[in-house]
């Protein structure tokens, strides 16, 4: 229960400072997990701490390729290693999927809020359709990003995919 409600208060704060300065922080995440890593060793031994320890490599693995791609930040990467903390690396392959899932729905719903999603899906259509040699060679993808981007703070998709993984266990 002290797990959950250490899990709880991060996100909490986690989604507030994402939403209200575009940043996780590091204060927050940092004393977070070592807490969580402290608590899996106190309370299941060392068996315990190496599932953390596996759950946090594999929560950062997981997001290090969009980050180095530029579509995430650091703190985004960070946090869902504590949540892999926290959960061990069954919880957050889980929490990843339903991030994953969450962090698609929340951009569709961005792109129909701005009127962006027909311009969007056909450039990637058309993109898709150039690379199986359907249509002459292509690569509108760039054209996505000269356009202005809408972006959003993937805290508030880490933390619904957090919710739902959760709920799911």
């Amino acid at each position: 229960m002290a797990l959950e409600i250490l899990l709880l208060a991060v996100l909490s704060i986690c989604l507030y400072t994402d939403l209200r300065y575009k940043k996780i922080y590091n204060w927050i995440i940092l004393p977070g997990t070592i807490i969580a890593l402290a608590f899996q060793l106190l309370s299941g031994g060392p068996a315990e701490l190496w599932s953390s320890v596996k759950g946090l490599l594999l929560g950062m693995a997981l997001l290090i390729i969009p980050f180095a791609m530029g579509g995430i930040g650091a703190g985004d990467v960070k946090l869902l290693g504590f949540i892999g903390a926290c959960g061990g690396p069954g919880f957050v392959w889980l929490t990843f999927l339903a991030t994953a899932l969450a962090g698609g729905l929340l951009a569709i719903l961005i792109l129909i809020k701005n009127k962006k999603l027909l311009s969007s899906l056909k450039v990637v259509w058309y993109t898709l359709l150039s690379l199986f040699g359907t249509t002459p060679r292509v690569n509108m993808l760039g054209t996505l990003e000269a356009e202005n981007t809408i972006a959003f703070p993937y805290g508030v998709a880490i933390t619904t995919g957090t919710v739902v993984a959760y709920l799911m266990r």
